[in-house]
């Protein structure tokens, strides 16, 4: 199966997708800004870990139950939906009170915490239905009809996994080394707004999507 894998294509075509800009990103630079590289980290880590879920999902064939009925998959988007509204309203919270960010990584923010970070990421993962569909979509592609489909779909979503955990590691490092200018009250202040606009926009659009 490995000696026959399409690498060159499947690894592009995912690192495209990693790098596009996104809730995913929004969430980790967000989280490591407020407390550190290492609450990114966890952000990131929970986001990936949804992905073993979607590809499952896609693989066991309950994604073409889900997309087949409009209810079950109104609701579940809905859900999604609810879940980036709500978290974009705390971001704009935190904007109306701005203190700037803390970057002491033995004491985060009471705002968020290392186990918050990791179920911010899972749950704005496992919540959206947009993997759903890309991995019904995408992951057929390279599966090879002679081995098992599920093995297959974890190992490709494995792949993924490790793409997007060094590239989101990367940008949670990133803000990290930024953290005297992010620390500013005004700046923070931005950020803040700037990830509530963008997060209740997302949930806004996915609600309002068709598919």
């Amino acid at each position: 199966m490995i000696e026959q894998f399409p690498w060159i294509p499947f690894l592009l075509a995912i690192s495209v997708l990693t790098m596009s800009p996104g809730v995913d990103t929004i969430l980790v630079m967000r989280n490591a800004a407020l407390g550190g590289w290492r609450l990114g980290f966890l952000t990131s880590l929970g986001i990936c870990m949804g992905l073993f879920a979607h590809a499952a999902l896609s693989a066991l064939g309950l994604s073409v139950i889900l997309l087949g009925s409009a209810t079950l998959f109104t609701a579940f988007k809905l859900l999604g939906a609810g879940y980036l509204v709500y978290l974009g309203v705390q971001a704009l919270r935190s904007a109306a009170r701005p203190t700037g960010m803390s970057f002491n990584d033995e004491k985060a923010p009471k705002s968020i915490t290392a186990w918050g970070s990791f179920r911010q990421g899972i749950l704005s993962n496992v919540l959206n239905p947009k993997p759903i569909i890309f991995y019904m979509a995408f992951l057929p592609q390279f599966i090879d009809p002679a081995y098992s489909a599920l093995g297959q779909s974890l190992f490709m979503a494995t792949l993924h996994f490790i793409i997007a955990m060094v590239w989101q590691t990367f940008l949670a490092l990133m803000v990290y080394r930024a953290r005297v200018w992010l620390a500013r009250p005004k700046v923070a202040q931005a950020l803040d707004g700037l990830t509530g606009v963008l997060l209740v926009g997302f949930g806004v659009k996915l609600a309002l999507s068709q598919r």
